[in-house]
């Protein structure tokens, strides 16, 4: 994974124990998403965002903008840069490992944002002990890091030969209630039975290359044909059908089967 090749977005040290690890954090992913203009219909012109504001009648430049903190309604505190800077937070410019969990440990509900550790130069011998040691143990180390004027638990592992940091959310942050009871529905253990048969016939070690987004191919082929002037079709939908439970288990276990000897 190459990393050097954008800027960091933030640079700190990893406590581990005693030792310090000067790195660099790097954005781990990027959306792929296919972005649109918003235009005018009446002649395609490209709109723009402005900030008004309705007191004074006019547009608010960015200079002109500082944060506030509504605690009551229509009033506020306002805090600048300095404030931010100011606050006596060691995770501003530290990771301090706090505990090693095994990874099956932490619901992947949990992981927010995945991010690229890398050493700075004068750290590298131990950033590798670091790297080697988690790698040797299969352990993920826990800590804090302060990012984007936020706090945020994280997680370090190493994965192939990087090491990530994800972001982790509190569980005062999840809408959902990890502790909540299944769906209180009778299965009958036929049911059950050819659901887990199913379950066996389609499990595999998970491999992300096998992955594409077809969502995103399909729209910049709609795009394409768009450009070249030439006629969308669309394929019809399949109308949804009504199939007995244990029939559409069986169907799918049958076309599973085909596609595994297929394949």
């Amino acid at each position: 994974m190459a990393t050097t090749a954008s800027r960091p977005i933030w640079k700190g040290m990893i406590s581990f124990g005693l030792v310090s690890i000067p790195v660099r954090l790097f954005t781990g992913a990027v959306s792929k998403d296919i972005t649109f203009n918003e235009l005018a219909r009446e002649d395609h012109s490209r709109l723009k965002r402005v900030r008004w504001s309705p007191t004074l009648n006019r547009e608010i430049t960015q200079e002109e903008v500082v944060k506030g903190y509504e605690y009551a309604k229509g009033q506020y505190v306002e805090l600048t840069e300095e404030d931010f800077e100011k606050l006596p937070v060691p995770s501003k410019q530290t990771i301090t490992i706090t505990a090693f969990v095994r990874s099956e440990e932490i619901d992947p509900v949990f992981f927010e944002t995945p991010y690229a550790l890398e050493a700075e130069e004068m750290g590298l011998k131990p950033f590798a002990l670091f790297f080697r040691a988690l790698e040797e143990k299969g352990m993920v180390a826990i800590g804090k890091i302060a990012i984007r004027k936020k706090e945020q638990l994280c997680a370090i592992r190493v994965s192939g030969g990087n090491l990530f940091m994800s972001t982790l959310y509190y569980p005062d942050e999840l809408r959902v209630d990890l502790a909540k009871a299944g769906p209180n529905v009778d299965v009958s253990e036929a049911e059950l039975k050819m659901a887990e048969a199913l379950i066996d016939m389609l499990t595999t070690s998970f491999d992300p290359e096998q992955y594409k987004d077809e969502y995103r191919e399909q729209l910049m082929g709609l795009i394409q044909a768009k450009l070249e002037g030439k006629e969308v079709v669309s394929s019809p939908e399949a109308a949804p059908q009504v199939m007995d439970l244990m029939e559409a288990l069986r169907a799918s276990l049958a076309e599973a089967e085909r596609q595994r000897e297929a394949g």
